[in-house]
């Protein structure tokens, strides 16, 4: 059973960062595949950025250059580094867990609560 809570959230201008972090509970944190996710109001939640136990990492398109994603195994937490912020970057931030090495988004097990993100233009 993992546990994952969210924070770094918050109000910031465009072309600013945030950097986000997710902390688990549980065991063996480096044996899963970490991922964040977004969702807008009124949209469906989209994948972020993913970091996998392998130790490779993706990205969705729109954040590709601009969002960072990491991991301390040791402090058992992701982050997510945000550069060049956008306003259509706003929206509630997952992190999930799965032990999946490439896990699509419906095969991530757990959930954090979220954290919002609101980028003014």
């Amino acid at each position: 059973q993992v546990q994952l809570v969210e924070s770094g959230g918050g109000l910031v201008q465009a072309r600013g960062s945030l950097r986000l972090s997710c902390a688990a509970s549980g065991r063996h944190f480096s044996t899963y595949t970490m991922g964040w996710f977004r969702q807008a109001p009124g949209k469906e939640r989209n994948f972020v950025a993913r970091f996998s136990w392998t130790g490779n990492t993706y990205y969705a398109d729109s954040v590709k250059g601009r969002f960072t994603i990491s991991r301390d195994n040791a402090k058992n937490t992701v982050y997510l580094q945000m550069n060049s912020l956008k306003p259509e970057d706003t929206a509630i931030y997952y992190c999930a867990a799965s032990q999946l090495a490439q896990p699509r988004p419906y095969e991530y097990g757990y959930w954090g609560q979220g954290t919002q993100v609101t980028v003014s233009s």
